[in-house]
């Protein structure tokens, strides 16, 4: 996903434009309009400023290790260390005040198969209220671990998540696409040690 942009459509369902992120993404911005994603055992936060009403949203599959030099693929906010603060960093280019940020967190649900000691999406919802407490960041909403994914939009005009649990099937497409984004994080610097097991057939 490195180096692609968001997807910019037109969302059907809430009849506005949207910009669709995937993992390793981040958007931010004001005005009408949604940020949507789709996560399984991902994190999207959904930052906002209710002053300027300015809101922002990231997407990532771990953690990472803080203290860890980042590399560039790091920095673009494949990992959650990186991906909060290029989101809000993001948030005050974009004329919001950090000391005034709010956050909705969702995601982190066991959708990966064949994990025998690694459950991805609770390590990513520990860090992001852990990251978000230590930040004085309060969290206003949270929908976070489970089984199911979710479909998430965030309207950065009013602050309004929607949210809508999916139902995940054996083999499901996001299962692949989540294992085989894991398989490639997992040999970059700062993802910490991580063990990837087939799941039994």
């Amino acid at each position: 996903m490195q180096g692609e942009k968001p997807q910019r459509y037109f969302d059907r369902d809430f009849k506005v434009e949207s910009v669709k992120i995937l993992p390793g993404q981040y958007h931010a911005g004001r005005g009408p309009g949604s940020i949507s994603t789709v996560l399984g055992s991902c994190v999207s936060t959904c930052l906002w400023d209710p002053a300027e009403r300015i809101g922002g949203m990231n997407h990532f599959m771990l953690p990472g290790q803080p203290g860890t030099a980042p590399s560039p693929s790091e920095v673009s906010g494949r990992l959650g260390v990186y991906a909060m603060e290029v989101l809000i960093n993001e948030m005050v280019h974009a004329g919001a005040d950090r000391r005034r940020l709010v956050a909705k967190v969702f995601g982190g649900a066991r959708v990966l198969q064949g994990f025998e000691t690694l459950d991805v999406g609770a390590l990513n919802s520990q860090f992001v209220l852990e990251f978000l407490h230590e930040e004085n960041i309060p969290v206003l909403a949270q929908d976070l671990l489970g089984i199911s994914p979710r479909k998430i939009h965030f309207f950065p005009d009013t602050g309004k998540v929607q949210m809508r649990k999916l139902h995940l099937q054996s083999g499901d497409a996001l299962q692949r696409e989540e294992r085989a984004y894991l398989a490639r994080l997992s040999r970059q610097p700062g993802a910490g040690e991580i063990e990837l097991f087939e799941p039994p057939r």
